[in-house]
């Protein structure tokens, strides 16, 4: 009777879940199958009880709750009753949005959550225009269209909507479905009998073992199912210079009200006469700190390499010359004006053949020219007063803090409707420095109940009575960053604005100022920021790695700044080809170090002279070696020679004193051991066969001190191990001493910048310094800059810390990679 009593209680019980599970719109089969997990029942009964809703919801909010109590990160718990009302709300009502919010919350502290950046990356209140969604459908339907119309209906258009998610990963899924078909249907027209079969898979022809292995091993490719259309080539969604006419953007204002803007056609041909048609962009480095690897990966048209130098108080001088230094050193040449086609370059690129069409040259050719946005200094005063006179912009008095405060409590400025007159003088008085720095502001009047905080009311000028690197004195207001960069790329007609993924919220607030002065629109896209594992590349923590001391300059070789990436040893062509292995994304990744190591090492296996120089050295003498002989040896400076190369080999002295490697002898052999132990002989490399007949302690211990060793003149013992050595030039004479320096991963971590405590990650062997190691003679010669492999150790470059006295090497990278081989892209 129990347990009848028992199993009715038990169906009971299962009748309220499942009944529970119902009322919130899943489907009876799925609210089965999570009946029969208890994990999944517990999760979702607990999940429901958050969210308040016993009562019941919606199928649409019923199904984003299931996904919470599956998919949910059991780090993030603290934060699921704050995401619960977003969901409830219909704030977030997507599984994109879902999948985004598990992704900040899982990476964020309890106290560090900030609701601005988690709406941003959430897409909250976003909503993506049916007429948006019929542009972005045609262009990858524009893009993939040989695809289409080869395979018809039996193409996969699962890959097709992806492509359109990653492009609109805020749009409705169900208008995204329902546009794919009707305008496939356009295209296609009806289903023939055809279409129902099946593709058949062409196979692959098997290469023979041996030279799938070999190719293997000579091509390494990424898996290309993996990589989306626009990761391979981001630029194929681009509209041409003389499409941008389209809208841009919608922009939402708190009234109800939306503004789209576009180009007009008067505007375009204006814009397309300036520009002959060409591709324009601009890579706009701020003048305050070092270029760092993400530099590197700016993508570029017509470059304008414009110094975005709005902060007198932030930018130097220092690093205005040492951006247009280190692009000179990457290969980016800029131009001066009325140059003829001689001042043509290549610029490192991520833009494909023929995706514009640029004279019909098989390469994307650009040129580079210098600006600075100070240069358009008067411009952009003028165009502030014209906001002003349009009823835009209106001088403020709030202090930061109050501004702050406002745009949290999303409160209007006491001073936001002083007549426009007013904000005229005022802000004349502002410019001939009749009112205090930090007494008045300059704001644009945008929308301070907006859901985007990037329409707050932004600042567009400030009082500072500071010198500017260059401008001088002329100014002691100086417009911000978001009312100048727009305007800029306006002036400058540039036709594709491309930055990083954090100012895509910055959109709206673009397009409002350029809409609002009747400017030229150009196109923006943004992509995820490059991110290398073990490092920061945030130029805040990096300034404060070089102003606390915790690295040695901005060219220390263990942060990743072009000018420590090029003291380290790293050149140019690796970095540019890194970059285009990598390509670029609106993925949020992180990029292993390891990788970009290998395409430093890869390069440097092809350009960096062999030398052998011994670390850690154990002094060997050959005990039948005369001591007053200097044999003269040759030694390969490249593995196989190289073409034109006069000095294809260096002299190596062999005489009866020799070093080699503490690490390459032991006292007891092993099977797997290489190296050199007693009765055990072994190849010193480009010399003779050498045998182990005694060995030497440090007294009173077991510390072996000298090795006593006999060499095979005749060469007949044939050792499976080859060392590296180094001689005592003639005899009683010490080898040339030189400095190395041992680099390693700066950081413990992956990616230490999402640590509280970031500096606490720092590795304390990151750097190791070998103050005497021994060289062979001919390194003697070795300049600043120059690269060598040292045999059986890794890649070298000459430090600018060398001297007339001592010579010093920075480790580039270690002899083999960590990195797959199967996983390199091909640049």
């Amino acid at each position: 009777m129990p347990v009848e009593e028992d199993s009715n209680a038990k169906a009971k019980k299962d009748g309220e879940v499942l009944e529970q599970f119902l009322k919130i719109g899943l489907d009876e089969r799925t609210a089965q199958n999570v009946l029969a997990n208890s994990k999944v029942t517990v999760n979702l009964l607990e999940v429901i009880r958050e969210a308040e809703i016993q009562e019941g919801c919606g199928k649409a909010t019923g199904n984003l709750l299931y996904t919470v109590s599956t998919k949910y990160p059991t780090n993030a718990l603290e934060h699921r009753p704050r995401l619960l009302k977003y969901v409830i709300s219909n704030k977030i009502k997507s599984n994109p949005q879902l999948e985004a919010a598990f992704g900040y919350l899982s990476v964020v502290g309890s106290d560090k959550f900030d609701a601005d950046i988690f709406e941003d990356k959430c897409g909250i209140g976003i909503d993506i225009s049916p007429d948006v969604i019929k542009v972005t459908v045609e262009r990858v339907l524009q893009n993939n269209m040989e695809l289409i119309l080869a395979q018809r209906y039996r193409m996969n258009v699962g890959g097709l909507l992806g492509q359109v998610r990653e492009l609109q990963p805020w749009a409705d899924g169900k208008i995204v479905k329902e546009e794919m078909d009707t305008q496939l249907k356009k295209i296609l027209g009806e289903r023939l009998p055809e279409d129902e079969e099946k593709l058949v898979k062409k196979k692959k022809e098997k290469k023979p073992k041996a030279e799938e292995t070999k190719a293997a091993a000579d091509t390494p490719k990424m898996d290309s199912d993996k990589i989306t259309p626009e990761d391979s080539n981001p630029f194929a969604i681009f509209p041409k210079p003389q499409e941008n006419i389209t809208v841009h953007t919608e922009i939402f204002f708190s009234d109800g009200s939306i503004w789209r803007p576009r180009n007009s056609r008067e505007k375009l041909q204006k814009h397309l006469y300036a520009t002959g048609g060409k591709v324009f962009t601009r890579f706009p480095p701020e003048p305050n700190g070092y270029l760092h690897v993400g530099h590197a990966k700016e993508t570029g048209g017509y470059c304008y390499l414009r110094y975005d130098d709005t902060n007198p108080d932030a930018e130097k001088l220092e690093y205005i010359e040492h951006i247009q230094e280190i692009i000179g050193w990457m290969g980016w040449k800029p131009f001066k004006v009325g140059f003829d086609d001689a001042s043509l370059f290549l610029y490192h690129t991520f833009f494909s053949n023929n995706v514009f069409e640029c004279n019909g040259s098989d390469s994307f050719v650009l040129e580079m020219q210098i600006t600075f946005s100070s240069d358009y200094f008067q411009e952009l005063y003028d165009l502030a007063v014209q906001l002003i006179k349009r009823g835009h912009a209106y001088v403020d008095h709030q202090t930061s803090d109050e501004i702050k405060e406002y745009r949290e409590k999303k409160l209007d400025s006491p001073w936001r409707d002083r007549p426009v007159a007013e904000s005229l003088k005022l802000f004349d008085d502002m410019r001939r420095g009749m009112i205090e720095e930090g007494k008045a502001t300059l704001r644009m009047k945008q929308d301070m109940k907006n859901d985007n905080f990037n329409m707050y009311d932004l600042i567009a000028y400030r009082i500072k009575f500071t010198t500017h690197p260059h401008a001088g004195d002329k100014w002691c207001i100086y417009p911000s960053y978001d009312y100048t960069h727009c305007i800029v790329d306006s002036l400058e007609n540039i036709t594709h604005s491309l930055c990083t993924l954090e100012f895509e919220s910055r959109r709206a607030s673009y397009y409002w100022l350029l809409e609002a002065l009747d400017m030229y629109l150009p196109y923006v896209w943004e992509y995820s920021r490059l991110n290398v594992s073990n490092t920061v590349l945030s130029k805040r923590k990096l300034n404060r790695l070089v102003t606390e001391n915790w690295v040695d300059g901005w060219d220390d070789p263990r942060l990743m700044t072009l000018a420590a990436l090029r003291r380290r040893g790293a050149s140019p062509e690796a970095l540019n080809a890194f970059c285009r292995g990598v390509g670029i994304t609106r993925s949020d990744n992180i990029i292993r170090m390891d990788l970009l190591e290998h395409f430093i090492r890869d390069d440097l296996n092809k350009n960096a002279r062999r030398s052998m120089v011994v670390l850690n050295p154990l002094k060997v003498i050959i005990t039948n070696f005369k001591d007053s002989v200097v044999e003269e040896l040759e030694a390969k400076s490249w593995p196989e020679g190289k073409d034109g190369d006069p000095s294809s080999t260096y002299k190596v002295p062999l005489t009866r004193v020799v070093y080699i490697e503490k690490s390459d002898f032991r006292l007891v052999n092993s099977k797997e051991f290489y190296g050199l132990s007693p009765g055990k002989s072994v190849l010193l490399r480009y010399a003779y066969p050498i045998k182990c007949i005694d060995v030497i302690f440090k007294e009173n211990t077991q510390e072996v001190i000298e090795i006593h060793a006999e060499y095979d003149q005749a060469k007949t013992t044939k050792p499976k191990g080859v060392l590296h050595w180094v001689a005592e030039p003639s005899a009683g004479v010490d080898p040339l001493k030189i400095e190395v320096r041992l680099f390693d991963k700066l950081f413990l971590s992956e990616n230490p910048g999402e640590l509280d405590d970031w500096l606490a990650d720092l590795n304390p062997n990151s750097k190791v310094v070998i103050e005497d190691a021994l060289a062979v003679p001919a390194l003697k010669h070795a300049k600043i800059g120059d690269k060598f492999q040292f045999e059986r150790i890794g890649y070298f470059c000459v430090d600018r810390d060398t001297t007339a006295e001592k010579l010093v090497f920075n480790r580039t990278v270690t002899l083999r990679s960590s990195y797959p081989k199967d996983l390199v892209p091909q640049s």
